[in-house]
């Protein structure tokens, strides 16, 4: 849980907990920040049942929200994350302190809250690499630049130089599935006399889960006699995760001139294998059926040849009983070769790597004496090569592959920093500045993903269905480069008065430049309370993958399965992005009494010209034309579109309460935490507003409905903690208050609260053996069950059981054992 310190009973020292997020001048303690900061230590990160690293910060961060995204395109190999209910690319991520490299996937599916973000993949970073995790909840792009508008999270990788440990841990749902299994390692060791080389690995497997029930349609077909129906026909759960390996190394060697040498990095990559949407033999509209007839295609080009075979499909949606069609080789039903419908797996490799080296230390003559300087190199790059498999390019007829290789996006970012630090008598002082370039590449598919076959102009769908691959025309690179001026100054004015400021310019090759700045203050009003608050601009820019993707995605709109194509706003007619502009107001109470410590903290964050994915629509004169004049091929069979834009506005408004106590109980030492969390968003203007109305007119759930209502409005944590020689337990109560739940991102309704627990117990078998059990979500809570009356079907709709939107997840209950050892 969050932690002011390292409380514990009588006679054991309590030490203060140093942050250097939240400021560039110098690292200072948690209590004396001017802004809210969290930290999680290793310990705390290790106290879950998952390895991955968004849900254990899930369970410690309230503010921080991470939502199951089954069947959702990429954002199921690459979950985006909310922070203060803010979209997961407006929250800037560091490691050890240095910028990290965004991911390449763009969630085109984000239920609704991060549709088109396009954040980092926190989850490539292993628990057992890190020393602690930094959480700063301010704004903070006047000292960091884009995407810190909800706050920073730093990941401080391990710098020990001798020692290690290694682990195992196994875990399955009560339900009897998602079984994962992880094996995880850390080893330090000196380099010279004056270094260190820390080590760390990760691997780790998780079979799929399933929450699912057979669908409606498919069981009618089923009892109508087709018995080609997969069963179930669609699969609501988690995906399959294979070959998940990441590597972390930290390194660090003092000179004899007093200053570092340091370098750290990464390499990870995974296998990720997850669901679709169900097609239907008897009404999947341009591949099995048209304008609700049978289609039909005739090989030989004649469509009229065909006529006598149009009409009405079978109940059963097999149409191979149909007098003549089976054995009239040139007309062509795909009921003659997949009678009963099929459902794609989407399938994914991502591959991240990256690397940071620098030197820090003081200048020991010239103008600089005495000033510590900090000069790094960056380099990012994430990779993620898509397939789609069990499916058909419908164009190709009897001649379609069925798995299909659909293209790779690649996001590739180069960072350099130069910072300078002083302490004089009243002011420190920092400043510095920064040039970063980043691309982002779309690699073409291979050739029948997206080509148009020769039945596309007798209604039938082109490219591979449910996911096309990225065609030669929207391959390429887009760059751009930036470069930042900032100064960061803060001052201990009385012994009880800190102010603080802090300025940056950035210009973008791009969109051209921004300016933010930064006030802070903290007041010791007296031994025991301490006022503080904060007042910022803010910016998110563009990323290059909303500035200049095109792709190709399946969603439900009106309850109906529609393919749409996203392309850049320009090639529709459509302004370029701009940035996003944020203000953050922020002002809080620090309280030590005794061995309770607490904070309390209000805050606003207003952002104008959001930047979102449109809804889908079809396209219009104008924007054919345009599609016509930017070289877009065949725009005429492009039935419905959608595109990046400056969208709408949102205020944000929240508190934060977060609370420790430490005593000598039960017989050891008790750690009590607690953690409150409520945020609430007011969306303004743009396509995200419906009137007030559930639904907008495409029949989807409003986005302003999941922007504001998508998320509790009140989450907190309470944990207990207790330690004993070889003993240690921990009991974690979490409460999820009342959310908009959807499905299908179709239809939903407003759901109750909840409550999950969590627990784990740890026995140190010998001087180096640990050996933990534990269960998250121990009563099996999975949310409200999907009301199908809504729709007219009392059971369920698409095969689904729960709402797949709880936060919570709809896994539910999971059980796990593991054994580590230490040296």
């Amino acid at each position: 849980m969050p932690a002011f310190a390292q409380t514990g009973g009588e006679g054991q020292e309590v030490i203060e907990e140093v942050v250097t997020v939240g400021s560039r001048t110098k690292p200072r303690s948690v209590t004396e920040s001017p802004v809210p900061v969290d930290v999680l230590n290793a310990n705390d990160l290790a106290k879950s049942g998952s390895s991955d690293m968004l849900d254990l910060l899930k369970g410690a961060v309230p503010s921080f929200n991470v939502l199951d995204q089954p069947i959702s395109d990429a954002a199921s190999m690459i979950k985006p994350v909310n922070m203060r209910g803010l979209s997961s690319d407006s929250t800037l991520v560091l490691l050890n302190g240095k910028r990290r490299h965004r991911a390449s996937v763009i969630a085109f599916q984000g239920g609704g809250l991060n549709d088109g973000a396009q954040g980092p993949d926190i989850s490539v970073i292993p628990s057992i690499a890190l020393k602690q995790v930094e959480v700063l909840r301010d704004g903070a792009a006047a000292q960091y630049g884009s995407d810190a508008i909800a706050g920073v999270m730093n990941f401080v990788l391990k710098d020990d130089a001798e020692g290690g440990s290694f682990e195992i841990k196994s875990g399955e749902f009560f339900e009897g599935d998602g079984q994962t299994t992880t094996i995880a390692g850390n080893y330090g060791m000196p380099m010279t006399d004056s270094g260190f080389l820390n080590l760390s690995f990760q691997s780790k497997t998780a079979d799929d889960t399933s929450r699912s029930v057979q669908r409606p349609d498919a069981q009618e077909m089923i009892d109508a006699g087709n018995t080609a129906v997969p069963q179930p026909a669609q699969i609501w759960g988690s995906p399959k995760i294979d070959d998940d390996l990441t590597l972390f190394a930290n390194f660090g060697i003092d000179l004899q001139d007093g200053s570092e040498i340091y370098a750290f990095g990464n390499y990870s990559s995974r296998m990720v294998d997850g669901g679709f949407y169900y097609r239907n033999p008897n009404g999947r509209g341009g591949v099995y059926t048209a304008d609700g007839v049978r289609l039909v295609g005739a090989l030989d080009g004649n469509a009229a040849s065909c006529d006598a075979y149009r009409t009405e499909p079978l109940a059963d949606g097999s149409d191979m009983v149909t007098s003549g069609l089976t054995a009239d080789d040139n007309c062509f039903v795909f009921n003659k070769t997949i009678p009963g419908g099929y459902t794609p797996r989407f399938i994914g490799d991502i591959t991240d790597t990256s690397i940071t080296a620098g030197r820090r230390g003081d200048f020991s003559e010239g103008f600089m004496e005495g000033w510590g300087y900090d000069v790094s190199a960056s380099v990012g790059r994430n990779e993620a090569h898509f397939g789609l498999n069990n499916t058909i390019n419908p164009s190709f007829g009897p001649d379609s592959k069925r798995n299909f290789d659909t293209g790779a996006y690649i996001q590739l970012e180069k960072t350099l920093n130069f910072d300078v630090q002083k302490e004089f008598d009243y002011v420190s002082l920092a400043m510095g500045t920064e040039w970063r370039q980043e691309s982002f590449q779309i690699i073409a598919g291979e050739g029948m993903s997206w080509q148009v076959g020769p039945l596309a102009e007798q209604g039938f769908n082109i490219g591979s269905h449910g996911f096309a691959g990225f065609s030669i025309d929207s391959a390429g690179t887009a760059e751009r480069s930036n470069y930042a001026l900032y100064v960061d100054a803060e001052s201990q004015l009385t012994d009880n008065l800190l102010l603080g400021g802090a300025l940056r310019y950035e210009d973008f090759d791009t969109f051209g430049d921004t300016a933010n700045y930064k006030l802070v203050f903290n007041w010791q009003l007296n031994d025991n309370i301490a006022w503080r608050g904060s007042h910022s601009t803010g910016f998110r820019a563009p990323t290059l993958g909303q500035a200049s993707v095109v792709n190709t995605q399946t969603s439900i709109v009106g309850g109906e399965l529609t393919q749409a194509q996203t392309l850049p706003a320009p090639k529709l007619g459509e302004a370029e992005l701009t940035p996003e502009e944020s203000v953050n107001f922020a002002t809080g109470l620090v309280v030590s009494a005794g061995d309770v410590e607490l904070t309390v903290d209000a805050y606003y964050i207003e952002v104008e010209d959001r930047i979102a994915l449109t809804d889908n629509k079809p396209t219009t004169a104008v924007q054919r034309a345009a599609m016509v004049a930017a070289g877009v091929p065949n725009p005429e069979l492009i039935g419905q579109i959608n595109y990046f834009a400056n969208d709408f506005d949102t205020e944000t408004t929240g508190l934060d309460v977060v609370a420790t106590y430490g005593a000598d109980l039960l017989g050891g030492a008790t750690d009590f935490s607690l953690a409150y969390n409520w945020t609430k968003t007011k969306v303004n203007g743009g396509d995200a507003t419906c009137g007030g109305a559930f639904l907008n007119d495409q029949g989807e759930i409003c986005k302003a409905v999941r922007l504001e209502r998508g998320l509790p409005e009140h989450r907190a944590s309470f944990t207990m903690a207790q330690n004993w020689d070889k003993l240690s337990t921990f009991v974690r109560a979490n409460f999820y208050g009342e959310y908009v739940g959807v499905h299908a991102d179709w239809f939903g309704e407003q759901v109750g609260s909840a409550f999950t627990v969590d627990m784990e117990a740890s026995y140190q078998a010998t001087e180096s053996v640990y050996l933990t059990a534990g269960a998250s979500n121990l009563f099996d809570e999975r949310g409200d069950k999907i009301d199908g009356s809504i729709v007219g079907d009392a059971d369920n709709v698409l095969g689904g059981v729960y709402y797949e939107t709880a936060p919570f997840g709809i896994g539910g209950g999971f059980y796990y054992l593991k054994a580590s050892y230490e040296f």
